[in-house]
This record gives structure tokens, sequence and C-alpha cells, in this order.
């Protein structure tokens, strides 16, 4: 009887030293992390997607002007439907802030829905932070298109809509929509089963073009 209890008490101290051994190098980490801080130019651009080294860390709204990373050269890309990709390499020092103002060119091959004639697209997805692609474009987080007031305006025809977030699998939808016609999409994302990540929030945009816009 008295190993067992030699045994426990041997587990539970190296139990409260790997939590503090573990606590203390995630300190160390966050604090020898860097910073970047987003301004963006307009305001369409602060629901642009940002990417970090390929893969897609979120919308500068969601991260709240502030990426922490490790120290290093690292490739940044924001990319918005309607805009060319902003591109741009930063060197993350230690403990300091790097400022990138986002400044995004329209892309004249981009055609907008027309309100007059556009259908619109109502969504609800969790999680709310997923991002939404419409046919291979970023176009913002599930959270901008929802409610009566934000639904998405897309031209008449067949569609691809797909909702993809970093630890859940991705869902896709074809639509094939009339004018001025009215859809709902909902769905929950459902936890991945396996390490896979979908190649939109990893991979560059598609260079077709699309049309959408928000309605007002």
């Amino acid at each position: 009887m008295r190993w067992v209890l030699r045994v426990l008490c041997l587990l539970v101290v190296g139990g409260f030293c790997g939590f503090f051994l573990f606590e203390n190098g995630a300190g160390a980490q966050e604090a020898a992390a860097g910073q970047i801080r987003f301004t963006a130019s307009s305001n369409a651009i602060k629901f642009s997607g940002v990417w970090v080294d390929g893969q897609y860390a979120g919308s500068i709204g969601e991260l709240k002007n502030e990426l922490r990373l490790s120290p290093g050269n690292h490739e940044i890309s924001v990319r918005q439907a309607g805009f060319l990709d902003f591109n741009k390499t930063v060197a993350i020092q230690s403990g300091s802030t790097a400022d990138i103002r986002v400044s995004m060119e329209a892309d004249a091959r981009f055609a907008f829905a027309d309100p007059r004639t556009s259908a619109q697209v109502r969504i609800d997805v969790r999680p709310w932070k997923a991002a939404v692609f419409l046919d291979d474009y970023y176009v913002g987080t599930v959270e901008q298109f929802y409610g009566v007031e934000h639904a998405m305006l897309i031209t008449p025809g067949q569609h691809r809509i797909k909702f993809a977030r970093a630890g859940f699998e991705s869902s896709e939808t074809e639509v094939n929509l009339a004018s001025r016609q009215k859809f709902k999409l909902r769905t929950d994302l459902a936890p991945a089963r396996t390490a896979y990540v979908d190649p939109l929030i990893r991979s560059p945009r598609a260079t077709a073009g699309a049309a959408i816009t928000e309605a007002r």
C-alpha cells in the first residue's frame, strides 16, 4: 500500500512540475513574440482577410488590429474580393510592434453585383468567425453577412459558397440563384477529424472574377 501512495505522490508532484514548466515555457514564448498592428486606409478594407506565411489568420477586424508573431521574417498577404492583394514582408522583433498601413487598389477585372437585380443570400453559420468564399474569392466572415440588413448581394446564376476555418471541416454549397431571389444558408461546421486544412485558407485566392457586394 505504501508504494502505491508513493507513486501517487510522485505523479502529483510531477504533474505540478510539468504544469509549472509548461506555463513558464508558454509565458516565455509569449514574451518573445512581436506584434503587427494594422491600419486600414478605408472601411471596406477592415473586412479583408489576413494570411501569414500562407495561412489564414482571420479578418483585420477579428484580429483587432494586433497580431502576435514569433521573431523573424513573415509574409503578410491581405485579400478581399474586388481588390488586388496587398503583400508585404515584415521583420518581427521580440517585444516590438510593426505598424502596417493596408492600402488596396481596386481590381478592374472584378464586377460588383447590381442591387437592382441581384439575389440576396443570408448566412447563419457557426462558428461566426469562419471565412466565407464566393467562387473561391474571400469575401469576409460569417458574422458580416448575418441578419436582415447584412445579406450578400450576388449576381444571378450559378455560384459556389464555401465556409472554412482552421480546426473545422469546410462546408461548400452550390447555388443557382434567380434575379432578386432571397436565399438562406444555415449550417454548423463540424470539428476537423484530421490535420487537413482547406486550400483556400492556406493558399492564394483564385484569379478569376466574381460578383458580390453587401446589402446595406
